[in-house]
């Protein structure tokens, strides 16, 4: 199997794009490849009008940052920053002026004299950014550079990563295995799976339109049902499967075998006495596990098949017994149809 496998994209000028899967579907292949440090078997890599793939890797005009952020210990943190300039033989006043300015950038103003075993991980992370900035490159490349940080360092420093960007107008190409950073810091994203692209979009239309069922189950947490259609309007399917009839919306032939794919947050428990939403559909179920999560309850409806139907809500039902839980169809996506995978 190949590492990257017909891979074809297009980063425009000035964005955030992610590529984001699991471990091994070839996401940091892919951008070793840009960098120079993989090489082709075929096809080309073009920044605007010029190939290279060709180039060397310091002629490519690339920043770099590394998951394990690579900072050199032997360096101080000015003299780190400096490094790529002082290779690109900036001249010594230029790289004073440069490396004071990137790390101004990163929020390390007066660091420069200091050593990285005197700074904590997200510092280290904010040299290993400055660096490569420092260079002012035409796409900087990002490798899991929050990998190594702990949960609240990580939200924070995702943040400071796309207000530097936006800042300097610069076109990120960042890898990540982690859905939610890439949802809140993209401009537009590429699903990756075993070394080929299964969905390029904005955030929004990865999440709430995911056009296979890889996509619906690996970005967030998704209810994914097979069954048949039995019927269909313009716009929206009748599913029938095991524990019931589902709609959804998309396009599907009476008899064809799909999967629709319906999200926790979509389904909302009924009360005693009522009514269905206009317009909405139901299914019912008894209560299943309930997990409290902080600012959210997630709990499972068990159907008369035995599927646990995953719902996510603010509180967990005050019923024990059978539950209603309704859901617009319009919120529930066809992602697969015959020969589902």
């Amino acid at each position: 199997m190949r590492a990257v496998d017909d891979v074809s994209l297009d980063v425009r000028d000035g964005e955030f794009f992610t590529l984001l899967g699991p471990s091994g579907c070839g996401k940091t292949t892919l951008l070793r490849m840009v960098a120079g440090f993989c090489e082709l078997d075929t096809g080309r890599i073009m920044f605007g009008a010029t190939r290279i793939d060709t180039l060397p890797p310091h002629r490519r005009n690339t920043g770099m940052v590394f998951q394990n952020y690579a900072v050199f210990p032997h360096l101080t943190v000015g003299d780190n920053v400096a490094y790529g300039l002082r290779a690109r033989k900036v001249k010594a006043d230029d790289v004073g002026v440069r490396v004071a300015r990137a790390l101004e950038l990163v929020q390390l103003p007066g660091y420069a004299a200091r050593w990285p075993h005197q700074l904590s991980g997200g510092q280290l992370q904010r040299v290993a950014i400055a660096r490569a900035v420092a260079i002012e490159p035409d796409v900087l490349l990002l490798d899991e550079p929050l990998s190594n940080l702990d949960a609240k360092l990580r939200v924070d420093m995702r943040g400071e990563i796309r207000r530097l960007q936006k800042l300097l107008k610069i076109t990120v190409l960042y890898v990540t295995h982690d859905q939610e950073e890439a949802l809140a810091v993209s401009d537009r994203i590429a699903v990756m799976r075993a070394g080929r692209v299964e969905q390029i979009g904005d955030p929004r239309a990865i999440y709430e339109r995911p056009r296979t069922p890889f996509v619906a189950r690996f970005v967030g947490t998704t209810n994914l049902i097979e069954g048949s259609v039995t019927g269909r309007t313009a716009e929206i399917v009748e599913v029938a499967f095991a524990g019931g009839v589902v709609r959804a919306a998309g396009a599907a032939e009476v008899g064809d075998k799909i999967a629709v794919s319906l999200r926790p947050e979509a389904l909302r428990v009924l009360g005693a006495g009522e009514a269905v939403p206009a317009g909405w559909a139901m299914l019912t179920g008894a209560l299943g596990a309930v997990e409290y999560l902080g600012p959210v309850t997630r709990f499972a409806v068990m159907l008369a098949d035995g599927t646990a139907l995953h719902v996510m809500a603010l509180a967990p039902p005050a019923a024990q017994g059978e539950l209603r839980v309704a859901y617009e169809p319009r919120s529930v996506v066809v992602v697969g149809g015959n020969g589902v995978r």
